[in-house]
Formats: C-alpha cells, sequence, structure tokens
C-alpha cells in the first residue's frame, strides 16, 4: 500500500526520519478499539498494540494513538501484528471534553485536512448547535465546510443557507440531499487523493447515509429519525478511517447530542468575529458588554444589527472556556504535583539502595 494514498507527506516524513534510521516502520491508524488498534501499512493491514514502554511514559489520553495518527511501529516475524512505539506529531486533532465531571481532553480524529459540519435542514436545525461545533472545528486546525443535508425536507433551503452565512464567515456552504445522492457533486474538490476529511453532526443528520454515498455502497447501518424532533439514534459507535473510492479518506465519528467544548480563545474568536470586532470599540478594554457606557456591542443589539440569540450564544460559550480554563490549570497543577510526589518517592527508594 503506498504510504502516499493514505496521506503521507513532507511534514510526517520529516518527524519519522530519526525512526527511520533506527529500522522501524511506520502507519497510520484507522480503527480503536478497546486498546487495539488497526493500522494500514506498506505492507498492508495490521493489528497492534501500544508498548508497555509507552503506556508508563503517557500521561494522559490524548498521548495514546488516535483514529487518523500515523505511528512509529515494529512488525512481528508474521508481520500480521505490530507494536507501537511512538505517535508522530500531529498536523491537526480534533476533540472535545470528554462526557462528565472529569477535565480531560478526548481526541476524536487526528491529522484531518477538511471537516464536513453537517446539519440537518429538518426540524432539528440550530444555529446555535453549528455555532458550538464552529469553535471546535476552528480548535482543531482543520478547515470547515458546512453541509446542510436533507434539502428535500426544507420548503426554505436558501432561507435556511442565508442564516448559516450570517453566523459562519467565510465558510464555505453546500446544500444538499444525501438520501437522493442530490448536491454531493459539490463536494469533489474536498475529496481529492490523499486528503483526509472528518464528518462531524449529531445523530440523525445523515452522516452514515452521506458515508454510503461517498463509499458507493452501503457501508454503515441507517437507521430513521423520531417524527416528533428529527433526532436520530446513534448508528456509527466507532471512529474509523475509510479510503473512498476518489483516493480521499474519510473519518466518520459518532453522533453528539450535546458536544462537550475543548477549545481556546482564538478558535472562539474566529468563531464569533462579528462580536469580537466590534467589542474592540467599546470605550473600556475590560467592558463586559452589559451596562457599562459606550459599549459598541450593546449598541449594535439595539440597533439589531447583532442578533440577540447569537449575542447570548457568545456569553454561554464564553463563560463555558472560562470554567474550563480554570479546571484546566487545577488539573495541570495536581497532575504536576503527583509528578513529584512520583518522582520523589523513586528517589527515596535509590537511597535506601
Amino acid at each position: 500500500m503506498n504510504l502516499e494514498l493514505l496521506g503521507w507527506n513532507s511534514f510526517f516524513a520529516n518527524n519519522f526520519e530519526k525512526y527511520c534510521q533506527e529500522g522501524y516502520t511506520v502507519g497510520r491508524v484507522t480503527l480503536e478499539h478497546k486498546n487495539i488498534y488497526t493500522v494500514y501499512t506498506e505492507r498492508g493491514e495490521v493489528s497492534a498494540e501500544v508498548t508497555g514502554k509507552m503506556r508508563y511514559r503517557t500521561s494522559s489520553r490524548e498521548d495514546f494513538p488516535a483514529v487518523g495518527d500515523w505511528v512509529v511501529i515494529s512488525l512481528t516475524q508474521t508481520e500480521k501484528r505490530a507494536i507501537i512505539h511512538v505517535v508522530l506529531p500531529r498536523k491537526s486533532k480534533f476533540s472535545r471534553k470528554t462526557v462528565g465531571i472529569k477535565t480531560e481532553e478526548q481526541i476524536l480524529a487526528t491529522n484531518i485536512d477538511t471537516v464536513f459540519l453537517i446539519s440537518g435542514l429538518d426540524g432539528d436545525f440550530n444555529l446555535r448547535r453549528i455555532e458550538r461545533y464552529l469553535v471546535l472545528v476552528w480548535e482543531s486546525g482543520a478547515n470547515p465546510v458546512i453541509l446542510l443535508n436533507k434539502a428535500d425536507l426544507c420548503d426554505d433551503f436558501e432561507g435556511c443557507r442565508q442564516q448559516v452565512e450570517a453566523i459562519a464567515f467565510g465558510v464555505p456552504i453546500v446544500v444538499l440531499s444525501a438520501l437522493n445522492n442530490q448536491g454531493i457533486g459539490a463536494l469533489t474538490p474536498y475529496l481529492s487523493q490523499g486528503k483526509t476529511v472528518a464528518l462531524l453532526g449529531s445523530s440523525g443528520v445523515g452522516k452514515s447515509t452521506l458515508t454510503n454515498q461517498l463509499m458507493g455502497r452501503a457501508v454503515q447501518a441507517v437507521q430513521s429519525v423520531r417524527q416528533g424532533d428529527s433526532r436520530g439514534r446513534h448508528t456509527t459507535t466507532n471512529r474509523e478511517l475509510m479510503i473512498l473510492p476518489s483516493g480521499a479518506l474519510l473519518i466518520d465519528t459518532p453522533g453528539m447530542r450535546e458536544i462537550q467544548i475543548w477549545a481556546g480563545n482564538e478558535s472562539f474568536r474566529d468563531t464569533f468575529t462579528d462580536i469580537e470586532t466590534l467589542a474592540k470599540e467599546c470605550r473600556f478594554q475590560n467592558c463586559l458588554h452589559d451596562s457599562e457606557p459606550g459599549c459598541a456591542v450593546q449598541q449594535a443589539l439595539s440597533e439589531g444589527t447583532i442578533d440577540y440569540q447569537r449575542f447570548l450564544s457568545y456569553q454561554k460559550l464564553q463563560k463555558e472556556l472560562n470554567y474550563l480554563a480554570r479546571k484546566q490549570d487545577q488539573k495541570a497543577y495536581l497532575d504536576e504535583k503527583k509528578r513529584w510526589k512520583k518522582f520523589s518517592k523513586s528517589l527515596r527508594r535509590m537511597k535506601k539502595r
């Protein structure tokens, strides 16, 4: 298997050079299941697991391989199994906060060129959800393309497109119907050989249907959505990298009803460039855009040039990111304290010897 067909380029080659000289080979993770990985290599598909040394050295979940990663491996004598020694530096990574109370990063996919952010044009159409997803996509380092699916169920898809254009400045928007295979040709420029695309969206927006259309055959189960709220069940339960007939690589992610934000201020500003630009015109640099005199944002709200619901979304996401930053700082402090405790314990053992 030609590595270039899997997305290999000079960025990864430069980072792999020293390992190549030591006799290691390389592969790309296509599937993860209970700490066992499926890896594509030049010699075909192999099953792999990380070394005990690597497992010992990793301090958090994001240090382990994820779907899309390029990994340094050594093949067994049968060449049907491999040992993963190192994860090569990532060109991009798409993450969210883990579900629950723990403040940890969960990497959904890596080394992505384009993210297809899919929203259904049915009863589940939600501008606020698109804003949340955009924050994560900008954070990933990949380029977003918004797909408005189920055009066959919408009487005013052009009006919906205009609403999305008003919150996603400069982001390409494609209106299509995956079920009827309409409008999918507009995705061709993003699906060239060796390029990696990830699908992102809530359950029921049609990710599995689109995957089947792009693959040219049924590779994923498709379930109907509820009539009451147009929401569907999780038909994709694992992230998997697949090779499309066009030569592009596709990663379908499980549907996420309420995605947990894992991002920084820069991606937040990229999502809300209209409000952030206005905020620079406020009289005070630390303006909270509440009741301060000379607030350009409040003036825009009163004039109707900024949608009030978008402003509330802006405030809500800003609070979430500030809270996340505080939790991350606390976790970093506790992790550092734990490492020093472990190091001190090792020193005491050495002295006793």
